[in-house]
């Protein structure tokens, strides 16, 4: 990380691993990467002062239309995960303000039906498409600076999936 960015706090964020009953993975189809074909868990930013487990339902829903008596939450992370920026985004995203994140995740069941998700439920949309993946697979669809923190994840709470 170059000297600029160094002393750049993490961006606080919550993260979902929403899972359905055949204990696959809600991933959505980014609409603004350009790294291809990037799919990702929801997640985002936690407001000041936002309890985590509040950001998390709200983020759930901006992503996902997905409504808080439509899940239940099974664990949350023990611990946060980081990730740096690469090079090229640093001093892009976020205002510049950030040198990456600092997540916390939680693992929650889906126990409402595929119609009841709706990526337009907040405007502008994050997600162009979705789809339901087996745990393993998560790795390998998200961008490559955030694989790091997906197979930490998906380590925490593999047992309980």
């Amino acid at each position: 990380m170059t000297g600029d960015f160094a002393g750049l706090p993490y961006r606080p964020c919550v993260g979902v691993m929403l899972v359905n009953a055949q204990g696959r993975v809600f991933v959505g189809q980014r609409i603004d990467s350009k790294e291809g074909d990037a799919w990702q868990m929801p997640q985002g930013g936690i407001d000041d002062g936002e309890e985590l487990h509040a950001a998390a339902m709200r983020e759930l829903h901006e992503e996902t239309g997905v409504t808080p008596d439509l899940v239940t939450v099974i664990a949350e992370s023990r611990e946060e995960f980081f990730y740096d920026l690469p090079g090229d985004l640093l001093g892009k995203l976020w205002g510049g303000k950030y040198r990456g994140q600092r997540q916390k995740w939680l693992l929650l069941r889906f126990n409402g039906e595929d119609a009841q998700i709706d990526l337009e439920a907040h405007h502008p949309a994050e997600f162009l498409a979705w789809k339901w993946v087996e745990p393993e697979l998560l790795p390998d669809l998200i961008v490559p600076f955030k694989r790091r923190v997906y197979r930490q994840v998906l380590d925490e709470f593999r047992a309980l999936i």
